[in-house]
């Protein structure tokens, strides 16, 4: 895992624009359409990253290829809560990665390093149709 780079926005748009992959991620969720939609995306997942909270790019260890993202950070800034929430855990794939392990490998190494630096509990969201989530979560 990285932090993403704007020379990442042609493999975040890929991701991205494909409705298999988004449809999971809250109800609000839509296809981007556009390039320039994953340019501004990655300034806005940079801006949030910090030793414990942030959004990174999964890559594989052994080719370098981009596989997906990983997410923790604090639920109000996800869902505009107010008051202090837990910390939530995310993570989506590339379709043409998926069901290798790398979600569990990733969530797995972002817990531990988050717990090394603090944090004790995280929540995973998970929509009810989304088992393959689900079962990442299990494993956890």
């Amino acid at each position: 895992m990285r932090p993403w780079e704007l020379g990442d926005a042609d493999f975040l748009f890929d991701l991205e624009s494909r409705w298999e992959t988004v449809r999971f991620l809250g109800p609000q969720a839509k296809p981007m359409t556009d390039r320039s939609e994953a340019v501004q995306s990655i300034i806005r997942r940079r801006a949030i990253d910090d030793p414990v909270h942030g959004i990174w790019i999964i890559t594989s260890r052994e080719s370098g290829d981009l596989i997906g993202n990983i997410l923790l950070k604090p639920i109000p800034l996800s869902a505009g809560v107010e008051d202090e929430a837990p910390v939530e855990i995310g993570w989506h794939l590339h379709p043409d990665a998926k069901g290798a392990g790398y979600a569990t490998e990733a969530a797995s190494a972002v817990m531990t390093d988050a717990a090394n630096n603090g944090l004790h509990s995280v929540v995973a969201v998970t929509d009810p149709l989304n088992a393959p989530s689900q079962r990442v979560c299990q494993r956890l």
